[in-house]
C-alpha cells in the first residue's frame, strides 16, 4: 500500500500532476478529473484545496514559476552573463515556455487573462533580477545606464522565447550569440 501524502506533499503531488496535465493536454483538454486520476487521489482532496480548474491551472502555473527560477550569473562581463541566463533558460524552461505561451492559449481566452496575470509577482522577479545584471555591467563601466530602456534589457529574452516558440525546441547555441552579438550588444553600447 502507498504512502499517504499529506500536506506540503500532498499539495505538491496534486500540484504537479496538474501541471503535468497542462503540459500533455493544454487547458482545453485540462479536467479536474484528468489531475485527480494523475495525482491517484479522490475529487474530494482536490476540490478542498482548489474550487475549480481555472484557481488550479494559477497554483499550478505559480509552483512551475517557483520551481524553475534561475540564479542570475556573475561572470564579470556584460555579454557572458547575458549568454549564461540564456543558455540557462535555453536547457531548463523550454517546456515551460511552450506551455505557458501555447497551451494556455484557450485559458486566455476563456478568462480574459493574459499570462503576465498568472504569474505570481513574488514568484517571478524577473524584472529586478534582469536589473541586478544590468548594474553590474554599468558598474563595470561596460555600458551606460541610458542606453538601458526596458525593452532593450528584455530584447535578448524576448528574441529567445520567440526562437522557442518558433520552432517548439530548444535553439542552437551560434543563435542565442547571434543574438546577443549582433542584436543586443550593439544596441547597449
Amino acid at each position: 500500500m502507498p504512502e499517504r501524502r499529506r500536506g506540503a506533499a500532498l499539495e505538491k503531488a496534486l500540484l504537479d500532476a496538474a501541471w503535468e496535465e497542462l503540459a500533455d493536454n493544454g487547458y482545453a483538454g485540462f479536467t479536474m478529473d484528468a489531475v485527480v486520476k494523475r495525482a491517484g487521489t479522490s475529487p474530494p482532496v482536490l476540490y478542498r484545496r482548489w474550487s475549480d480548474r481555472d484557481e488550479l491551472v494559477r497554483a499550478a502555473i505559480t509552483q512551475a514559476l517557483r520551481e524553475h527560477r534561475l540564479d542570475i550569473p556573475d561572470t564579470g562581463s556584460l555579454r557572458e552573463d547575458v549568454l549564461t541566463l540564456m543558455r540557462e533558460i535555453n536547457a531548463t524552461r523550454v517546456q515551460l515556455i511552450i506551455v505557458m505561451s501555447v497551451h494556455l492559449a484557450a485559458c486566455h481566452k476563456a478568462t480574459g487573462t493574459s499570462t503576465g496575470d498568472l504569474r505570481d509577482p513574488l514568484v517571478t522577479g524577473r524584472k529586478e533580477a534582469l536589473d541586478v545584471l544590468f548594474d553590474r555591467a554599468v558598474e563595470r563601466g561596460e555600458i551606460k545606464r541610458e542606453h538601458l530602456p526596458e525593452r532593450v534589457k528584455s530584447l535578448p529574452f524576448d528574441l529567445l522565447r520567440h526562437e522557442i516558440l518558433t520552432t517548439f525546441a530548444p535553439v542552437p547555441d551560434d543563435v542565442l550569440e547571434d543574438i546577443v552579438d549582433t542584436v543586443f550588444l550593439p544596441l547597449v553600447r
